[in-house]
């Protein structure tokens, strides 16, 4: 009975698990061409759930990017064309990677230049405070 209720268990796990799919699309026939595909959609952020790529993400936006993504791969865009495009319509953000200008340049620097602000804050208070003068009234 137990053997007849794995089989049965393991039939129907087999049944939903195509359904469970994120990207239900066709794959590429070149393997190389679906390999380069799953690395593209895996380097862009999807817009809606913003901690997952377009390749994890279930939702409408990611489906309709992945979608994007598969057509431009099929009239030959190449990866950093594709890129271009999903920045030039979102944003920086779309992408996991971003291009280094100056606002990533301020955006990463910035925490280490509040970070030695502070510092020079706190020594500048650690040295007054040393620097004063105690005196003790005495009967």
């Amino acid at each position: 009975m137990r053997l007849l209720s794995a089989i049965v268990g393991l039939v129907i796990l087999g049944l939903v698990s195509p359904v469970l799919a994120i990207d239900q699309e066709a794959a590429f026939e070149d393997p190389e061409m679906q390999a380069r595909y799953q690395r593209v959609i895996h380097n862009i952020r999807c817009l809606t759930c913003q901690n997952q790529s377009i390749k994890d993400s279930n939702s409408p936006l990611a489906h309709d990017l992945r979608r994007e993504v598969r057509e431009q791969m099929a009239h030959g865009a190449s990866d950093e064309e594709i890129f271009a495009f999903m920045q030039a319509r979102y944003g920086d953000f779309a992408l996991y990677k971003p291009p280094v200008n100056a606002k990533t340049i301020a955006l990463w620097a910035s925490p280490f230049v509040l970070m030695v602000i502070g510092l020079f804050m706190l020594m500048r208070t650690l040295q007054r405070r040393t620097s004063m003068d105690v005196t003790i009234d005495g009967d």
